[in-house]
């Protein structure tokens, strides 16, 4: 109990630290050491609502989990919908509670739950396109059409309409459902599905009015190729899409340490500095089309899972992988995880034990707070081995290494630490001296962090 209160007590000066110079940035003070979680309501639980989903909170919170990303839970259209229940993203009605999820009243309750519970929570904007029974179809202009008159969709998304950017008044309702999600039903900010499809100056226009009165909220663009521009002023957050597919391939054998390093050195020469890059193994897409993060990581998920966490970026954490779901979940039909979520689970304990990694530790946080990445020289090319390093003006220097095998061979690696040598904790409490060329061996896919 004694270590117990010893940790809290650190981590809520560290925090306060944090708080205290990180204002006048370009993010809210609360997000960067945040973990976020992508709850599939439909998926979650065997009920699939907004009630069930509320009895997870407290065991999220518990693990260390601080925004809720809710999937779109408008209604679905019905006209060439997709299976039985539909795509999340083929809304029919921005202003309305899917029944399948609960009532307004249920939504509501949930939200204010979940902020009672010290959680913030965005919602899944599809600004993109509609269901082409939406009433927005009945309006001239709103939408494209070829040259017969017929709503157009994109790729093999044959249950929407893409939307008309060059008409303001569907511009406008846009804007105005968006207004009533922060305004009147009282959400923290937005996910928004597929971005980059959607005019940057449409973002930029309706981001800057939502934060007039919300100057707090919280933005993530499911976007890469644009995230100079989308992350300029619209959004807060982007998606590491390369990132995600380099871990895959080094999984697989495919690629290797080198080719997370050039990601990295491209990355820092063309994203903004202040932009925070989501990190993720899993989300809803990678799960139901490409698989579960075992089928496309096997026994290197559990590396990749804490190299989310370790490398500047914000970790993602999706439903079901707490519990350590692997089945591809249905997208159009009910479905359900393999196991719910257990306190003394070995991946809940495992998520946990790096919340607590990075909440503790500054030098995680995500930029502009945090600390860069610094290639620490290794003899070994299995071998990713970094420093971060953030010195607090009131609590001192904070210094998190990590040396990871991204191999499925045992690999014995020295280290030139450099001005990097010194005593290091390891997670178990025990101070390690680290010399200047200090030499470890770790087994298939493990990983060491070490702090001071």
């Amino acid at each position: 109990m004694k270590k117990l209160i010893i940790l809290i007590t650190a981590i809520v000066a560290l925090t306060a630290c944090g708080k205290k110079h990180c204002c006048h940035h370009s993010h809210p003070c609360w997000a960067y050491n945040a973990t976020i979680y992508e709850l599939n309501t439909r998926q979650a639980t065997p009920e699939g609502t907004f009630a069930a989903a509320e009895a997870l909170l407290p065991q999220l919170r518990e693990n260390g989990v601080d925004i809720i990303w809710v999937m779109p839970c408008q209604p679905i259209g019905v006209l060439t919908r997709k299976g039985s229940l539909g795509s999340y993203y083929s809304i029919i009605d921005y202003c309305a509670i899917n029944p399948e999820f609960g009532t307004r009243a249920d939504f509501e309750h949930f939200l204010a739950t979940a902020h009672e519970q010290g959680f913030k929570v965005i919602l899944d904007w599809v600004a993109n396109h509609t269901a082409p029974d939406s009433e927005w179809t009945k309006n001239e202009g709103w939408h494209y059409r070829d040259s017969l008159g017929n709503l157009m969709v994109q790729y093999d998304w044959t249950d929407i309409s893409k939307l008309n950017y060059d008409n303001a008044d569907m511009r406008t309702a846009m804007k105005q459902a968006m207004h009533w999600w922060m305004d009147s039903i009282g959400i923290d900010g937005f996910r928004c599905d597929v971005a980059g499809e959607v005019p940057t100056d449409f973002w930029n226009d309706a981001m800057g009015e939502l934060r007039v009165n919300h100057p707090k909220m919280f933005t993530l663009a499911e976007d890469e190729d644009k995230a100079q521009e989308l992350t300029e002023s619209a959004f807060d957050m982007y998606y590491g899409w390369t990132l995600h597919h380099i871990m895959n391939d080094v999984a697989q054998g495919k690629k290797g340490v080198e080719d997370l390093w050039d990601y990295f050195a491209k990355a820092d020469t063309t994203i903004r500095a202040n932009a925070i890059r989501m990190n993720f193994t899993s989300n809803h897409d990678e799960n139901s089309w490409n698989g579960t993060e075992y089928e496309r990581m096997g026994d290197a998920a559990d590396l990749f899972t804490a190299f989310t966490y370790l490398v500047p970026g914000m970790p993602l954490i999706y439903t079901g992988q707490l519990s350590g779901n692997n089945h591809r979940l249905a997208f159009f039909e009910k479905d359900c995880i393999d196991t719910l979520m257990s306190n003394s689970g070995q991946k809940y304990l495992l998520y946990q034990r790096l919340n607590t990694l990075r909440k503790s530790n500054p030098a995680l946080w995500s930029p502009e707070v945090g600390a860069p990445m610094v290639r620490i020289p290794a003899d070994n090319d299995a071998i990713f081995a970094f420093v971060r390093h953030k010195t607090c003006p009131k609590h001192g220097d904070n210094t998190v290494l990590a040396v990871m095998n991204m191999s499925d061979k045992e690999q014995t690696v020295t280290l030139d630490m450099g001005e990097w040598s010194g005593t290091y904790t390891c997670p178990c409490g025990k101070e390690k001296e680290l010399e200047s060329a200090t030499t470890m061996t770790l087994r298939p896919w493990q990983w060491k962090v070490l702090t001071k």
